[in-house]
């Protein structure tokens, strides 16, 4: 047969044998083992090659067909098993391609199109197979040349790739189906797979022309996704070769030639195309996966670099970029080389035209520019000390040639080229501008000492020029406009000081966007801006500038607002840094502005004549100017002054004298301002006199007069607004001085007017109050109206609020009779009732400064206003109006479930917000007739809604009563609310409704969804703050619709059906349970009538049909609440001693009747529902438990326990048996058992058996002749039950709480009965059913900790379960069976297990060893524990060490580890004596990862090694004594993650997220804290804690809530330090953290040295 072969060889190389039938030949003998050829893989190899070459030589002509199938056998040969076999053998294989003509045809397929190119997917996979062989890949990478040709092709490919055009319809379906298709996983897994059924598909798919079907379209398309994500899959490939040949590379200056000539401009468009935005849908279109692009994007990256900017070329650089020295010498002979300036020759290149679309050129220049300066800075920022500064400046001349490159020029008199004057080009220009200047900033190349002191300021001269140009060419709706001027500040405020008053109007006070993300840049901008002078001691200045540009002409009418949120806060931060003298200049300053530029605008005077010449619009229209501008100041000087620090007794006296004449200067300002405003008034009043209209002028010109008029009314009202503002301010702060500062005499004795002295009062503060309120300062006062603006109001009732704080303050005022009727008039004046009955808009919103305040914002600020200062005025208000904030206070709070406006900030108030704040709040129960006001109103509405409800035919006397009542109560509303709510009538009905099962009371959708509303707000108030009528009232209305009320049959539930209503009554009635006035309400219903009534209503209503058509989570919520109702009212009863054996015993008889009995069992023939049953269940067990939970206080309550218990017990046995027992076949549908969930049946069990024991305990103690347990026979099979299906298979939580509890309390059953068999004599079988019950539990506790169907969380959940389990197994355990468990804990150790992926079982062990040291051991089990407990702690450090190395363990095992090793740590405090052992937790510490984790996953491995640490410093102080380096070692990975982890990352720095952060530098600071404390152990290691700090914090800049915390904990350690210390650290540290240091001392010196130790220095 290999005769018959042996001739494929010539028929091959014969020209009469047919290339079909030659392919077809080579197919056969390549896969065909009994063809001999020697040689074969070379010989078909270079057949097919050669055919190649002679078709691209044009020697031979193919069909397209054929082509393509001879490069698909040509891909097979290279991807086949035996090919790479053959090459893993160490043998030659000689790939004899025409590169060339391969390249040339990979460019053809750019220009045609990839996807029109039927040959480019096996070209690509040829490629791959090449470059992922070593031998192979030879043919490129032996040929430098070859390669970068080959790359650049490449690059071009997927550039065209990546901007074919896709219609917008097109890119969404993609982006949409994108992560649909299953096919992206098999992309990131197996491209080689891929690649192959790309490459069948198109061979044996239908052609490009013919029509398909829409399947076959489809995937047509995800084939060429699939090729256009391996041409991807390609580059990469062939990005890493190359990579790997450049460094290779003996001449950098010829792969810095070859990169900047042929790759710089395809790299740039590709790395910009795989970054851009404006590209992402491709991205997605293409199926390219995002960390494939982000490979390709580092590698070019490096490729860049490493080309670009060797350390060879530095000299090149240098000559070509730093000026040239005057003593250069003599320069050589004409005949020397052209010098290398490798600047101007990528600059030149990233400048042509024609490597990209015109519309993308700029775009990919201005980020190729910031990527090369990034370079720049990363290669030639840093070198040796005493060339560092030629290197900055080096990297400083680079920006300079980089900036032009932007077409971006300085000079005044070149205009911008046309590339940057369209919008688009302008914001890239800017943000390539910022980018270029940030990174400047970040690698310090600007020195400003050494850039003034040698080289004659040109970085600064050239900042200036770009700071120029940047307000020549203002952007102020471009958010990168304003950081570009923020960083020329952080690089040196002398760069914009000249421009100081352009770059206040453009960027503060005249900017006009008011776009989100423009706003948040211009405040950071502003807020820095405050910073830095703040810094340079120079806050005054700037604000001399600032108020130059306020006085200046306004552009418009209305400037947008000075000060916004941000801004304020960071102006208080500033002026509190500010020496008070300067504070109080800034305060000058503004005064002296009033006076001199606003005050004459607004009082000028003309003559006749200038009257004449003039029109009164004009003069109107300036003095609105003056009074805008009036009104902005007064804005500022207000901030100023509430953010300033106030005088206290240790001010100096200078100062004090200083700011006496700033509160003088202040009051004569306010007089004049009034004056004008009193002024301006009689003169309107006096001209409207004398211009009377004559009934011909009617109509002379409609349009001019109100125009007028209404620029005249808006200067005055401004102008008073700005006066109020500022006498607010003014008596704020001169009686914050009088207070603090007894060296300071208040100018308020003087402060009275001319208008204040024709009141009859004689002391000053209530003629004030009375002045205010008689509307001689502004008439109409109390609400807004055309004379008086919003801002107006809010300021009268703060002037208001601060005399009656004065009257408060002043006793001997408090005694004068006229006192308490002018401060009731005071406090309705502020609260202003008529304002409050219209209705508030329960969503409007107030930024909380004062100068926003408007008509839209104004009730949310007069809302605020009131019930902030309710301690103050409410008590001189009267019922009425009491009733009217309650009621303000329930109708907002009832519109606070609406969503909140998308445009609100979140720190916006709202009328519902406040409201809601108020009610749930701790002072409000400490207004005791506003909270019976609301209590009052609350009930109104209930009772409304009820008695607009009842049903006709059944008649309700509690409700025929309010209705009898109504008119009577709307007579005379003032009626005490017992009056309205008549007890004795609820009562009555009550009982009624128990009995019969009537319903008073049917509810329609809409009413039961008001009520639930109500009982939503009742839910959150107090009870401890209801009087004892309220708290009656209230509770027995609620339980009349607990027992009354229903749902109307034909209504549809839509918030869950009666359950849920049923449910929250039940929850509302137990938290009113808990009040300490609840003994009057068991004065009207005993509490056994209650509990009896409870159980018989909700019996009546389970049998309804809506309530058995309830889901199953509402019930089983209903059924939670039922308990919870009964639990806590029968702990009422037995602990305020209320008739106990009466009530309980009242119950007990209910429950235990024959009615009751007969419901209970499923059996019985009435056929009771299962809901009722279930009901019934639920509450005998909860009757149980609570009784239970009582026993043991004393001797007479656990008599009548006993009792009540036994008598229970004895009806909950049979019940249960009939459960349990399987029904008939008829009622096989629904077994009772299955419906009421084993969970439940369980649960009752257990309740009986603890109840039993209890009995059992109880008659011990006293000594009777205990009987055995009743149903141990039921106990015993449900225990076999429980072990056979614990751990067999996925069972709910719940169930398994309860099985876990339920052995618990049947092991002391057990344990009990061979105590009563060692007595009877019967030792020997007790012993050993007690035994193997141990080891049966025991095993299958384990069983169930390990099986895999548990998540971690549900792990957490049963550890309490399993250790109270544990506890009751070890308590009387003897030595056999606790070394069982300890044989089992130490099987579980074992590496071994880890290694084979046997986590859970690992983790079992560690979970039983954590539990059981919290367990009360005899005491040799406690011995043996302890004594091992060292090997223990070994095991799991190994453990953790060995888990550390995959960071996916994490979570699941490696914190749980850490988490028993610091259980044990604490529980071994006195039981471990060996320090060595516990020193040995340091190393597992050390390798638990911090790093590449979620911010969940980081936050517990943060708190496990922070509460393991300090479980060492607290419970083994002794370890510190050798170990303190390597504790802080351990806490040292806790600082650098904190500090790495808490940096600054801009949007990313609000959120859940960002909150976990937070929480971890508070632990910091408290460790901080605790080695403070401890400091003999850490004196010597203090300078180093310091220096590790500071060496972290240099590398980022950290939020400031991070920051605060972590200072506060490092100033600490500081206090540790001593003088030798801080002068090492001084000395020693480098240079840039030397300087983070000095700033952090300077601090620690400033705020906190100075707070801790005040004044002790300059005492004797």
């Amino acid at each position: 047969m290999a005769a018959i072969y042996s001739g494929i060889h010539l028929k091959l190389k014969s020209p009469q044998t047919p290339w079909e039938d030659k392919l077809k030949l080579a197919r056969f003998a390549w896969i065909s083992s009994q063809c001999l050829l020697p040689n074969k893989e070379q010989v078909l190899l270079d057949w097919c090659t050669h055919a190649l070459s002679l078709y691209y030589n044009k020697k031979v002509e193919f069909s397209q067909d054929f082509l393509e199938s001879l490069w698909c056998y040509l891909d097979d040969m290279l991807h086949s098993r035996k090919l790479q076999s053959f090459l893993k053998q160490g043998k030659t294989i000689t790939l004899k391609l025409n590169m060339p003509q391969l390249l040339d045809q990979l460019q053809k397929c750019a220009h045609v199109g990839f996807k029109s190119s039927g040959c480019a997917s096996y070209i690509l996979s040829v490629f791959q197979c090449i470059f992922s062989s070593p031998a192979l890949s030879s043919v490129f990478t032996t040929k430098y040349e070859l390669m970068v040709d080959l790359l650049a092709k490449v690059c071009l490919l997927a550039c065209c790739e990546l901007q074919k055009p896709l219609s917008i319809e097109h890119l969404k379906k993609d982006s949409a189906s994108y992560h649909d298709e299953p096919v992206t996983e098999s992309l990131q897994t197996e491209p080689a797979t891929n690649m192959k059924t790309s490459k069948t598909d198109s061979l044996t798919g239908s052609p490009l022309d013919q029509p398909q079907s829409e399947a076959n379209k489809s995937f047509s398309k995800l084939k060429e996704n699939l090729r256009s994500a391996n041409l991807f899959e390609v580059l990469l490939q062939v990005l890493s070769s190359y990579l790997s040949v450049q460094r290779h590379q003996a001449n950098p200056s010829r792969v810095s030639t070859m990169v900047t000539n042929h790759l710089i401009q395809p790299l740039a468009l590709l790395r910009y195309l795989l970054t851009s935005g404006e590209f992402a849908a491709c991205l997605t279109h293409l199926r390219l996966r995002q960390q494939l692009c982000r490979d390709i994007r580092m590698k070019i990256d490096s490729l860049l670099q490493l080309a670009l900017f060797p350390s060879e070329h530095l000299n090149s650089y240098k000559e070509e970029l730093l000026p040239p020295k005057e003593d250069s010498g003599k320069r050589g002979s004409g005949g020397t080389k052209v010098p290398f300036k490798p600047v101007s020759a990528v600059l030149s290149k990233l400048s042509d035209q024609g490597y990209c679309e015109p519309s993308l050129h700029y775009a990919v220049k201005s980020s190729a520019l910031s990527l090369l300066f990034k370079f720049f800075l990363e290669k030639y920022s840093k070198g040796r000390v005493e060339d560092e500064e030629e290197q900055r400046m080096l990297c400083f001349y680079f920006l300079t040639r980089l900036v032009p490159t932007l077409d971006l020029h300085f000079d005044g008199q070149q205009s911008h080229p046309a590339s940057v004057r369209s919008p688009e080009n302008w914001n890239l220009a800017v943000l390539a501008m910022e980018s270029l200047l940030s990174q400047a900033l970040s690698a310090g190349i600007y020195n400003v000492a050494a850039d003034r002191i040698r080289h004659k300021d040109v970085q600064l001269n050239y900042y200036r020029a770009v700071a120029q140009m940047l307000f020549n060419e203002a952007q102020p709706s471009i958010p990168s406009w304003y950081r570009c001027l923020k960083v020329l500040l952080s690089l040196n405020h002398l760069i914009l000081e000249p421009d100081l008053d352009q770059l206040l109007s453009s960027a503060w006070i005249n900017a006009e966007c008011m776009e989100a993300r423009v706003q948040r840049a211009r405040q950071l901008m502003v807020c820095s801006l405050l910073q830095t002078y703040t810094k340079l001691r120079q806050l005054p200045r700037l604000f001399s500038e600032l108020l130059s540009v306020i006085c200046q002409p306004a552009l418009d009418d209305l400037r947008p607002p000075l000060l916004s949120e941000s801004i304020t806060t960071s102006l208080r931060t500033c002026l509190l840094d500010t020496p008070p003298s300067q504070g109080l200049e800034i305060c000058l300053l503004m005064m002296e502005a009033i006076r001199k530029y606003i005050l004459p605008d607004l009082v000028k005077e003309k003559t006749e004549e200038e009257k004449m010449e003039t029109d009164g619009e004009h003069e109107d229209q300036e003095r609105k100017d003056a009074s805008l501008k009036l009104f902005t100041l007064s804005q500022l000087l207000h901030a100023v002054l509430f953010n300033l620090k106030t005088l206290d007794n240790a001010s100096p006296a200078p100062l004090v004298r200083q700011s006496q004449d700033l509160i003088k200067g202040f009051q004569d300002l306010v007089k004049e301002l009034l004056h004008v405003v009193s002024t301006e008034k009689k003169n309107t009043n006096t001209s409207s006199v004398q211009k009377t209209p004559r009934k011909g002028r009617k109509n002379l010109d409609p349009k001019e007069k109100p125009s007028e008029s209404k620029t005249g009314a808006l200067w005055e009202q401004k102008t008073l607004e700005a006066a109020l503002l500022l006498r607010y301010t003014w008596v704020e702060v001169d009686t914050l001085f009088h207070i603090h500062c007894s060296k300071y005499t208040s100018r308020d004795s003087a402060a009275v007017s001319e208008t204040e002295n024709e009141a009859t009062s004689s002391s000053p503060v209530l003629s004030r109050i009375e002045c205010l309120l008689s509307g001689n300062i502004l008439p109409a006062g109390h609400s807004p109206s055309p004379s008086c603006s919003p801002m107006s109001c809010v300021l009268l009732k703060l002037l208001t609020l601060q005399q009656l704080k004065k009257v408060l303050l002043d006793n001997a005022l408090m005694g004068e009779s006229s006192t308490a009727a002018l401060l009731t008039k005071s406090a309705q004046f502020i609260l202003a009732k008529s304002e409050l009955e219209v209705s508030l808009d329960g969503e409007q919103g107030w930024d909380g400064q004062i100068g926003s305040v408007n008509a839209s914002s104004y009730f949310a600020t007069h809302w605020y206003l009131v019930m902030s200062n309710l301690p103050l005025i409410l008590r001189h208000l009267n019922r009425d109006d009491a009733r009217c904030i309650a009621n303000v206070l329930i109708s907002s709070s009832l519109n606070t479930q609406t969503d909140r406006s998308e445009d609100q900030p979140p720190s916006c108030l709202t009328v519902s917000l406040v409201s809601s704040q108020l009610l749930q709040s701790p002072i409000f129960a400490e207004l005791p007739s506003l909270f019976s006001a609301t209590v009052w109103s609350l009930t109104q509405r209930i009772i409304c809604v009820l008695r607009a409800a009842h049903a006709p035919k059944v008649c309700s006397t509690f409700l025929t009563f309010q209705e009898r009542e109504a008119v009577s109560s709307q007579r005379d509303a003032s009626q005490p609310l017992p009056t309205l709510v008549k007890k004795e009538t609820i009562v009555e009905d009550i009982l009624t409704s128990s009995k019969t099962g009537e319903t008073f009371v049917l509810l329609t959708e809409t009413e039961t969804r008001e009520l639930v509303n109500l009982l939503q707000i009742l839910a959150t108030l107090n009870p401890d703050g209801m009087s004892s009528d309220d708290l009656s009232s209230v509770f027995l209305l609620l339980f009349f619709m607990l027992t009354s009320t229903s749902s109307k049959p034909d209504q549809i539930a839509e918030s869950g059906g009666d359950a849920r209503f049923l449910g929250k009554l039940l929850r509302i009635l137990a938290h009113l349970l808990e009040s300490r006035n609840f003994q009057s309400v068991l004065k009207l219903m005993h509490g056994g009538t209650l509990l009896q009534a409870t159980l018989s209503s909700l019996l009546w209503h389970s049998n309804s049909p809506r309530l058995q058509a309830t889901s199953s989570t509402d019930w089983l919520d209903f059924i939670k609440a039922v308990q919870d109702f009964i639990q806590t009212l029968v702990g009422v009863i037995i602990i305020r001693n209320s008739h106990i054996h009466l009530n309980l015993d009242q119950f007990a008889s209910y429950l235990t009747s024959e009615e009751m009995t007969s419901r209970q069992n499923a059996e019985s023939s009435s056929g009771p529902s299962l809901s009722s049953v279930h009901l019934l269940l639920a509450s005998v067990t909860s009757f149980s438990q609570v009784m239970t939970s009582n026993l043991g206080k004393s001797k007479p309550l656990n008599q009548t326990l006993t009792q009540i218990l036994t008598k229970i017990t004895g009806v909950l046995g049979p019940a249960v048996k009939s459960i349990l027992k399987p029904q008939n076949v008829s009622e096989a549908v629904k077994q009772p058992a299955s419906v009421l969930g084993q969970a439940f049946l369980v649960e009752v069990v257990t309740v009986m058996l603890q109840s039993e024991l209890s009995s059992l305990s109880v008659e011990a103690e006293n000594k009777q002749n205990s009987t055995k347990l009743t149903h141990m026979s039921l106990y015993q099979g449900f225990c076999q039950q429980i072990l056979k299906e614990i751990s067999s298979a996925p069972r709910p939580m719940d169930f398994l709480v309860s099985c876990l509890c339920f052995l618990s309390f049947f092991y002391q059953a057990v344990q009990l009965t061979e105590e009563k068999e060692e007595e009877e004599g019967e030792m020997k079988k007790g012993r050993k059913e007690l035994d193997d019950l141990y080891i049966q539990i025991v095993q299958n506790v384990h069983r169930l900790l390990t099986a895999p169907w548990l998540s971690s969380t549900d792990l957490s959940k049963l550890e309490p379960a399993v250790q109270e389990l544990l506890c009751h197994l070890a308590e009387k355990s003897t030595r056999s069976q606790f070394n069982l468990l300890l044989l089992m804990i130490r099987d579980g150790l074992g590496t071994d297990k880890l290694r084979a992926g046997n986590c859970r079982e690992v983790l079992s062990a560690v979970i039983i060893i954590k539990l059981l040291s919290c367990c009360q051991l005899p005491e040799t089990c406690f011995r043996a524990l302890w004594l091992i407990a060292p090997q223990i702690i070994s095991a799991m450090v190994f453990l953790v060490r060995s888990a550390s190395q995959d960071v996916s363990l994490t979570l699941s095992f490696t914190i749980p580890m850490i988490t028993s090793m610091t259980t044990l740590l604490r529980q071994g405090e006195g039981n471990i004596t060996s320090s060595h052992h516990v020193s040995l937790v340091f190393g597992a510490l050390q390798s638990v990862p911090l790093d590449h984790i979620t911010p969940a996953v980081y936050q517990s491995a943060f708190l496990a090694v922070h509460e393991t640490l300090f479980a060492i410093i607290q419970c083994h102080p002794q370890v510190m004594l050798n170990a303190a380096p390597s504790f802080l070692n351990v806490f040292y990975r806790l600082v650098a993650s904190i500090v790495q982890e808490g940096r600054q990352r801009g949007d990313g720095d609000t959120g859940p997220d960002s909150d976990v952060y937070l929480q971890c530098s508070r632990l910091i600071e408290r460790m901080y804290s605790h080695i403070a404390t401890t400091a003999e152990n850490f004196t010597a290691l203090s300078a180093f804690m310091v220096a590790q700090y500071v060496t972290e914090l240099q590398k980022v800049t950290l939020r400031p809530d991070v920051k605060l915390h972590l200072t506060e904990g490092i100033y600490l350690i500081l206090d540790l330090c001593k003088e030798q210390d801080i002068r090492f650290l001084k000395a020693g540290l480098p240079m840039g953290v030397s300087e983070v240091f000095n700033e952090l001392y300077g601090s620690y010196i400033h705020y906190h040295k100075a707070q801790r130790q005040g004044e002790d220095k300059y005492t004797v």
